[in-house]
């Protein structure tokens, strides 16, 4: 069976491939790395690019963290033993360009040891979503299809199961409205009769390097389309519903928290500039009123 070593190990190596083909697809800036260690246990490595050709901030940070679990998270996860192990990679990256994507990924593994007579608890989540300032069909057909590809070579059901997860999920209830263009999300994934802890370890390998290419793809795509400042404006105001549901929904921002987390590993993932403009509403048929319209759960991308 994996260790949790070798899940950490593993998780470190796919930190270093993004950051590297990330750096690349840039073409001007290089990260920024800090190591850093939490009260309690573990630590981890943050890297953070900033004011690139393309990427205006970008984070991808590996951590594995150890010690023992907060009440609220305990009661949270519906489990009473204390010590806890968890490692992951975590990234978002906000481009400079209005018709460049958001996106983020997310892989994770959760362990607790066996404690007074009970079962070890075990499991892998995870994810990767798309939030476009300005919805492009193409670019989410693209994405989504990827994505299936990735599920269908490990399981027939995984595509459809995590797709509708990640559109509930990614949904921002204050706003009725979806983050994003959604992508696959899961949680809580252990070994079935179908599934090893070795075919999931692979499948959570397989979501993490699907992001590099999947977002390659998409920004040379649009890097060089000009655009205009009423779309950068545009820009400003998707990001502040990012930042809405990061602060209000996003699970892995309140483990972060939760558990004495890095503060600036945790918010890393805000945009760098947001604006919150008091009731907007787009021109009747514009190309912002129709991302709008594209942003609703159940949308058939692939």
């Amino acid at each position: 069976m994996i260790t949790k070593e070798e899940i950490a190990a593993e998780y470190q190596k796919i930190q270093d491939e993004i950051c590297a083909g990330l750096e690349q697809l840039d073409g001007k800036c290089l990260f920024v790395e800090e190591h850093w260690h939490r009260d309690g246990g573990g630590g981890g490595r943050t890297r953070v690019i900033e004011n690139g050709n393309v990427l205006e901030k970008g984070g991808v940070n590996f951590s594995a963290v150890d010690g023992l679990l907060p009440e609220t998270i305990k009661n949270a996860l519906k489990v009473d033993q204390n010590d806890f192990f968890a490692t992951g990679v975590s990234i978002v990256i906000h481009p400079n360009h209005p018709l460049i994507p958001i996106i983020h990924m997310n892989i994770r593994y959760f362990e607790m040891p066996s404690a007074n007579g009970k079962e070890p608890v075990r499991w892998f989540g995870g994810g990767i979503d798309l939030t476009p300032h300005y919805v492009f069909e193409d670019d989410a057909r693209f994405f989504h299809q990827y994505l299936k590809s990735v599920c269908d070579s490990f399981g027939a059901d995984f595509y459809t199961r995590f797709k509708k997860w990640a559109d509930d999920y990614f949904f921002i209830k204050h706003r009725n409205e979806t983050r994003g263009v959604g992508g696959i999300f899961y949680d809580r994934i252990t070994a079935t009769d179908e599934h090893t802890w070795d075919d999931i370890f692979e499948f959570s390998k397989a979501v993490g390097r699907s992001f590099l290419p999947i977002y390659t793809e998409i920004v040379n795509r649009n890097r060089n389309s000009q655009y205009t400042e009423a779309q950068q404006e545009w820009q400003y105001q998707r990001r502040s519903r990012y930042a809405e549901f990061n602060l209000v929904y996003d699970a892995g921002t309140k483990f972060g928290l939760e558990t004495n987390g890095r503060i600036e590993s945790i918010l890393m993932s805000l945009p760098p500039q947001a604006r919150w403009i008091y009731n907007y509403q787009p021109q009747p048929g514009s190309e912002e009123e129709k991302t709008l319209g594209l942003l609703k759960k159940g949308i058939n991308w692939a």
